[in-house]
């Protein structure tokens, strides 16, 4: 079978619709090494994260060519068509919630990656003209793919209630995290890492854009009821939300007990998760949550908010929390960090809990998918 992807987001983008990409990409070249993987992506650009699909022989890039290449925003869209065309894969998967205008024209079966429809339930946090057009992509995606997959039973019911997309149409299959997150952590790079960032020898773990809609400030804000010594570590990309969180932490004289970090290499980030006591996720609303099974993956307890599909990527043994209540939020850490045997039990059961993400498991289900449009 010959495979096409909207790569654009697997070459331009770290953070989570690029990391989704590669990974699918990656999974699937792997258990599926007879198929032939075509990545479609507007622009090249040197990315260390693609020497694993650039090194492997059933995986090609194609970039737009000629005058397409002046203009590659409308390539992706349209001008893609003549190149589907001539390399006739048999599917075409938009990764990212889009795909090509009039694509069914090509004759070539397509699918298309939903990931969240946050814009559409929680409006405020984007601009007007954003909504505007992600609403008019996701819903033209949805109309015109021969099928849908949700990232979560969550997304799936966001894309019935608010794209009145027929549920029939519409296929669940989970996302998974990066290896690096389920392989233990040596001692000597444990060590490196806590001296490289001066980390507190004991520390809550954030990671995930520091914006509102994520919540960091609940963490925050729930240091005053525990222990001084305990830190908070978070990571993520900076928005102008990071200035209140900051502010916050000054006037309540957290200074020296809350980390922030916004450029951390993606080595470092596991070693992260393992040293960490807790994971906390406090996030209004997510499609999925990868950083919670990156954290069941390396073995640490997770405390997310309740509300979205955080439950579904926690698991049964992880904590949920109102996502406005502090104290809450509050005592729950400090059960978890006063009793060792739930802290073990959390840490075992979330392992296995995260064996349900396993990339064979997605794999299989992706690739059933694919043959039922052939």
């Amino acid at each position: 079978m010959k495979i096409g992807f909207d790569a654009k987001r697997a070459v331009q983008n770290n953070t989570g619709l690029g990391n989704y990409s590669r990974y699918l990409i990656e999974i699937l070249s792997e258990y599926y090494p007879d198929n032939q993987y075509l990545l479609f992506a507007p622009k090249r650009k040197e990315n260390p994260r693609l020497q694993v699909l650039e090194s492997r022989e059933n995986v090609s890039f194609i970039y737009p060519t000629g005058i397409s290449g002046l203009f590659p925003s409308f390539w992706r869209t349209s001008g893609i068509k003549s190149d589907l065309k001539r390399q006739s894969p048999d599917i075409f998967h938009g990764l990212s919630g889009e795909l090509p205008v009039r694509i069914a024209k090509t004759g070539i079966k397509s699918i298309v990656t939903v990931h969240d429809l946050i814009f559409l339930r929680y409006p405020q946090y984007y601009k007007s003209i954003d909504r505007f057009i992600y609403k008019r992509k996701f819903l033209y995606a949805c109309k015109n793919a021969d099928h849908v997959i949700a990232v979560s039973e969550a997304t799936k019911r966001d894309i019935v209630n608010y794209l009145n997309i027929p549920a029939e149409k519409i296929t669940v299959i989970y996302q998974g995290c990066h290896h690096g997150f389920k392989e233990a952590v040596s001692l000597v790079k444990k060590e490196a890492v806590m001296k490289k960032y001066h980390l507190p020898q004991n520390f809550i773990l954030y990671v995930g854009s520091i914006e509102s809609r994520k919540n960091l400030l609940l963490i925050v804000n729930s240091l005053q009821f525990i222990d001084n010594q305990i830190g908070l570590v978070a990571i993520g990309k900076r928005t102008p939300y990071q200035d209140e969180v900051e502010r916050v932490i000054k006037e309540k004289g957290l200074s020296d007990r809350v980390y922030i970090f916004n450029q951390v290499p993606f080595d470092d980030l596991p070693t992260f998760y393992q040293l960490a006591r807790i994971f906390v996720y406090p996030s209004y609303f997510e499609g999925f949550g990868i950083p919670v099974l990156e954290a069941l993956s390396s073995g640490v307890p997770v405390i997310a908010a309740k509300g979205s599909c955080l439950e579904e990527a926690g698991g049964p043994d992880s904590f949920y929390v109102d996502p406005d209540n502090e104290s809450e939020l509050a005592e729950k850490i400090k059960t978890i960090l006063d009793d060792n045997e739930l802290m073990n039990s959390m840490s075992i059961n979330g392992r296995k809990y995260a064996e349900n993400f396993s990339d064979k498991r997605i794999a299989d289900q992706i690739f059933k998918l694919y043959q039922t449009l052939r």
